[in-house]
């Protein structure tokens, strides 16, 4: 027989003969036979079997009810059908409340307990089945009750019919899952997620990972550090010195050269104590390096080196630029503020031409005051300033074969006429075309016929002058009126016109006339008639270019 029907006893629990006992009896019942040992374990919820009772039955809660039922089957056995099928008056237990689906909020026995019930063609006892879901219900439940008393606790409290134990049931997972979240548990499992340990390989890897990059930081460090160093340690040599310096050097800085050649010279010459510190005072300076002859001490600052190099600060140094082209009279003049001396002292020294080197002929030195920038220790004598000017032109004759001083001053006139007549492009031409007039020929008869040579005369810069002055032979720079090269100079010529002058372009020109004065394009031409051709030319430019040709 099933144990849920042979209870004949009459106790507090017993309702009526026969009838099936309610949930709420079952549970009274377990607690008093088993006191909360027998449990059934978790995984008897989930697949059906239920282990053997223990060996020896519990000891009743009280003498007046006795357990009469016995152990249950094990999974697979089937229970003996009941001597009295149940009815359907029988005393059923309250359903859920209204819209509430209790079989989908109950465990899947109880459901089990359901389909069974309604299978009318199926003989089976119904309080059976349902006392044994029962059964394994409340051993679930006091399997919890050992790990999780508060949800176990919840369950007892209510439970007296299908709708309070399906609200038990959630309340009981719900505490449930809420704890195993609590714990860092996965659902269904009692040990923690834990996070595996990386292997030793990538452990090894990660170490020398970090071991390279802190190299790499420290090589970049050392690496940064020494461009920084390098400069202020000069590489044992001392990164200035003290000043003011004594004596004097001189330190000539060629076309072209860069300022590492120079601040190397000057090194090597002890001017400055370390080039790559004089480097990084000349840049920080915004100066530019210019082309001259620079007189320096020995042992100066970087800093007084720099304004000797730069020319910026003018009460350390004598400085001043004379421009080619530039007549005696504006040369002694820019002389004169770059260096403080008067005008009137450089003018005489000027005319007494001969103490310079210049032949008997020559009578000033106009023409020998060769272009460019120049700076002198403060103090520097007038006659020593002029002679510099002087050498630095004589020893570009010099250097095209030009040696006699005769032969000097007439190159330095033809070279003076060539800078004021073409364009750089043309000085050899228009240099070729003068010495092809001077030669006997049946165009020009000897004359140069040269504007800027009768303006000279005329002490102006205007090329606009009348007929009558043209003529006049009063004045003895007029090459229209006097065969032959002007007396002397006329400006100051550069390097290139007096390379032209020493060694002209072998042509057969005779004339040649600027026709645009913004390019100096410069037409070049054997008679007077093609001559005259060009110059209307250049007289429509000046027609075009208003006040251009004055």
């Amino acid at each position: 027989m099933s144990p849920a029907n042979i209870d004949d006893t009459s106790g507090p629990l017993d309702t009526g003969g026969g009838r099936p006992l309610t949930r709420k009896e079952l549970r009274a019942r377990e607690k008093t036979h088993t006191g909360g040992q027998d449990t059934v374990p978790e995984h008897a919820y989930e697949t059906g079997d239920v282990p053997p009772p223990p060996a020896a039955p519990p000891a009743a809660a009280s003498p007046a009810a006795e357990p009469s039922f016995a152990p249950l089957a094990r999974t697979g056995d089937v229970p003996a059908a009941p001597v009295t099928p149940p009815s359907i008056q029988d005393e059923q237990p309250a359903g859920p409340p209204h819209g509430h689906d209790a079989a989908a909020d109950r465990p899947a026995a109880l459901d089990h307990h359901d389909d069974v019930a309604h299978q009318d063609d199926v003989p089976h006892d119904d309080n059976v089945a349902y006392q044994e879901a029962e059964v394994q219900y409340a051993g679930v439940h006091h399997e919890a009750d050992l790990h999780h008393g508060a949800g176990a606790h919840d369950y007892r409290e209510v439970h007296d019919d299908h709708g309070h134990h399906a609200a038990a049931y959630d309340e009981y997972h719900h505490d449930e899952h809420h704890q195993d979240a609590d714990h860092g548990l996965l659902p269904g499992s009692s040990a923690a997620q834990v996070v595996p340990r990386p292997s030793k390989k990538v452990r090894r890897r990660r170490r020398l990972l970090a071991l390279f990059l802190t190299l790499i930081v420290f090589v970049a460090a050392v690496a940064v550090g020494a461009q920084f160093l390098k400069p202020l340690l000069g590489n044992g040599k001392p990164s200035d010195f003290p000043g003011p310096g004594t004596g004097e050097v001189q330190v000539t800085v060629e076309s072209g050269e860069g300022t590492r050649s120079v601040a190397t010279d000057l090194e090597n010459k002890r001017v400055v104590a370390n080039a790559d510190t004089f480097m990084q005072a000349f840049h920080a300076s915004g100066a530019t390096l210019a082309p001259g002859d620079y007189i320096f001490k020995t042992e100066m600052k970087n800093a007084d080196a720099v304004n000797v190099l730069a020319g910026k600060d003018r009460t350390k140094v004598i400085y001043f630029a004379l421009s080619a082209g530039l007549r005696i009279s504006e040369s002694l003049q820019s002389i004169s503020e770059g260096s403080g001396i008067s005008v009137q002292q450089l003018q005489a020294l000027s005319n007494q031409p001969a103490q310079f080197g210049l032949p008997a002929n020559a009578k000033n030195l106009e023409g020998y005051l060769a272009p460019g920038e120049y700076r002198f220790p403060l103090g520097t004598q007038a006659k020593d300033i002029l002679q510099a000017l002087v050498k630095a032109t004589t020893d570009e004759l010099v250097s095209q074969g030009i040696t006699d001083p005769a032969k000097q001053y007439q190159a330095v006139i033809v070279a003076s006429i060539v800078q004021a007549e073409g364009g750089q492009a043309d000085y050899g031409d228009v240099a070729g075309a003068i010495y092809n007039r001077l030669k006997p020929n049946d165009q020009t008869g000897g004359f140069l016929q040269v504007d800027s040579a009768v303006t000279y005369g005329l002490g102006t810069r205007s090329f606009n002058f009348t007929d009558e002055q043209r003529q006049d032979k009063s004045n003895p720079y007029n090459t229209y009126a006097n065969p032959g090269l002007p007396p002397g100079p006329i400006g100051s010529p550069g390097k290139t016109a007096i390379d032209a002058a020493a060694r002209p372009k072998s042509n057969d020109y005779l004339y040649w006339v600027t026709i645009n004065l913004d390019t100096k394009e410069t037409k070049f031409a054997k008679t007077l008639a093609e001559h005259n051709a060009y110059v209307e030319q250049y007289n429509a430019w000046c027609q075009a270019n208003a006040g251009r040709c004055t």
